[in-house]
């Protein structure tokens, strides 16, 4: 089928183009699509070189579907032009996400509730996804009260500018402000804000992390209380997640619960000092989780550590399985 990568020069939207072909989706005709400044640049799917078209361009070529990756601005415009020509839209933009009369969707959790009326499907937060794949088993068997996440994010999910920010100080080199992502440096730094403050003294991506958590999971009765933080790896997200259930459970079976999950990778093994680590989750698209172990300071509550990829899982590969879910239904 025809597919349309919007945003196609990104980070996001490289990762997307390479998730694809790894996963061999059904691919006939792929339309690179970008802003009007990158129109006639070329980017690589499966070993060959294709021109960027514009936006308008995207929409005439007739693509099953669209994976859009430029931005909350862009998708607002465009995302519903492409939706009214047929074209199925998934987005990894904050756009769409809250809106009421769109599905916000991590396949493992809930891909059940997408149908053959859902034209623009929001594609949740990266952090976002990795916690909700590994919680959503322990929901069905416990129940979840209350989460207490911090995040450890790399600095792919800022952009390429974090990554040469990050890269340039490692390398002594002395930037001006314009060249920053970030206001402070972030090599041998951990900045505490990730988006913009709001009025309660939380960040935009904290605030995603939970609203999101309770739609994806279909239940407004789960509290989430988030710190997200930006580190200096590029290898993916780590979360120290606190998670209280209403049931009391067996470290064991939950373990085994886990691990039989789908999408979940656990690393646990103490003795070998075996944990899931970005170094180890980079490139791939399963959500690792390990140091599980009792909350001892209270009761029917567990402390879990979860990494995954943020390009891959917490953007690409979730778009693309999104695809994968829609084809297999025949939606497209």
């Amino acid at each position: 089928m025809k597919v349309a990568v919007v945003g196609a020069t990104g980070l996001v939207g490289t990762k997307i183009l390479q998730v694809l072909a790894e996963r061999h989706f059904p691919v006939t005709e792929i339309i690179p699509v970008a802003s009007a400044r990158s129109v006639g640049k070329e980017v690589s799917f499966n070993g060959k070189q294709y021109k960027v078209v514009s936006m308008e361009d995207g929409i005439a070529a007739k693509p099953a579907i669209a994976i859009f990756s430029a931005g909350g601005t862009t998708s607002l415009e465009w995302a519903p032009k492409y939706a009214a020509a047929g074209i199925r839209v998934i987005d990894n933009s904050s756009a769409w996400r809250m809106d009421p009369t769109k599905k916000l969707v991590v396949p493992e959790v809930n891909a059940a509730v997408l149908t053959t009326d859902d034209f623009i499907i929001a594609n949740p937060n990266c952090s976002t996804i990795q916690m909700v794949v590994a919680l959503q088993p322990l929901h069905q068997k416990y129940k979840i009260k209350r989460v207490v996440v911090s995040t450890y994010q790399s600095v792919t999910g800022t952009g390429k500018q974090a990554v040469d920010q990050l890269f340039s100080e490692r390398n002594g080199e002395k930037l001006s402000a314009d060249q920053m992502a970030y206001k402070y440096s972030i090599d041998l730094n951990v900045i505490p804000q990730i988006d913009v403050f709001l009025e309660n003294g939380y960040t935009k991506e904290e605030m995603k992390m939970i609203k999101e958590t309770c739609k994806i999971m279909q239940d407004d009765a789960i509290k989430v209380t988030a710190t997200t933080v930006r580190i200096p790896v590029v290898g993916g997200h780590s979360e120290s997640v606190n998670v209280e259930f209403e049931n009391e459970f067996d470290l064991n079976e939950l373990t085994a619960l886990l691990a039989q999950a789908p999408g979940v990778v656990v690393q646990q093994d103490d003795a070998a000092q075996f944990y899931p680590m970005p170094l180890w989750a980079h490139e791939k698209d399963e959500v690792f989780v390990g140091r599980l172990r009792r909350d001892e300071t209270q009761a029917k509550t567990l402390n879990m550590w979860i990494v995954s990829d943020n390009l891959r899982k917490g953007a690409a590969t979730n778009a693309i399985q999104i695809a994968e879910y829609l084809a297999a239904k025949g939606i497209i």
